[in-house]
């Protein structure tokens, strides 16, 4: 196979014979012996060039692809024991990096010191191939791809405010309450002017008038906080929030199901060691995390 690439790659049996540095006699026993055992022509030779047939043209993309999986193949294992090294991209939304990506990002450059990172943190969905990025943190449910992804958890889409807002303005009991009611929009987490709930497992739209807009859920859970009214955030940013009593969660029975949190990657970097070892110790260090795995 490999005598076989050479030859359409370079042109011609004389040029692949140098590349592999075998003798031109050897590169055309090979190509005949392939083709015997194939039972088809794959190559029009001439005293000028060497052209595919059609059969040729398929089985050279076939072998193409093989020949990468071996070389893939062998550099995972021969690079499985070395130090990883050379530079790692990874995209994460903005509040989700900062809580979880940077943390396990300091720790994996202190004990790697020659791993170079990229920390790409944005509210929209980035294309890891377009954008050269090498792993990804998406929340939410995945469209079909060609790419890998691990679930490391959950989160959930919660309403919010703070008490002493509710003591001001009561509690909503229902979703359609919340027209009497002051709501801050975070586009980052809904970008339209519609919320969605569920009830008695049916999906259930409220068109929503916000009083305040803003582009970041930092913005939001501080507006929140401050008693400016009701926000719709995610589950794990506003945590500690909750946990000390700082916000309270409202319509509980109305959310929709959990939304998966995944680490998303592209096959072809498995055999890179600093991208395999850092995928599997963000895996390991999102499941262990109680605000996306809750007991």
């Amino acid at each position: 196979m490999r005598v076989f690439a050479s030859v359409a790659e370079e042109g011609g049996f004389a040029a692949a014979s140098r590349k592999l540095d075998i003798s031109p006699a050897a590169v055309t026993r090979a190509i005949v012996a392939l083709e015997e055992q194939l039972g088809a022509r794959l190559l029009q030779r001439t005293t000028r060039n060497v052209r595919f047939t059609d059969a040729g043209r398929q089985y050279y993309d076939n072998v193409r692809a093989i020949l990468a999986s071996i070389a893939e193949a062998n550099e995972a294992v021969a690079d499985s024991n070395a130090s990883p090294r050379g530079t790692l991209s990874i995209t994460a939304p903005v509040m989700f990096g900062r809580l979880f990506v940077m943390p396990c990002m300091i720790d994996y450059m202190q004990r790697y010191p020659q791993v170079k990172m990229i920390a790409h943190l944005v509210d929209r969905v980035t294309n890891l191939v377009d954008e050269g990025m090498d792993v990804a943190i998406r929340i939410g449910h995945l469209p079909d791809s060609g790419l890998r992804a691990i679930k490391v958890g959950q989160v959930r889409r919660v309403l919010c405010a703070s008490p002493a807002y509710l003591e001001k303005f009561g509690t909503p009991q229902l979703p359609a309450d919340l027209s009497k009611h002051a709501i801050i929009a975070s586009s980052a987490v809904s970008p339209h002017t519609e919320w969605r709930f569920q009830s008695d497992g049916e999906p259930l739209l409220v068109k929503m008038d916000p009083r305040l807009t803003v582009t970041s859920n930092d913005a939001a859970l501080a507006a929140a906080t401050g008693g400016l009214g009701i926000a719709r955030l995610l589950s794990y940013q506003i945590w500690n929030e909750v946990d000390r009593d700082a916000l309270r969660l409202i319509l509980e029975p109305f959310e929709e199901a959990p939304w998966p949190v995944h680490v998303v990657h592209r096959e072809d970097k498995l055999g890179s060691s600093k991208v395999r070892r850092f995928i599997d110790e963000m895996v390991e260090y999102l499941r262990l995390q109680p605000t996306l795995n809750p007991k």
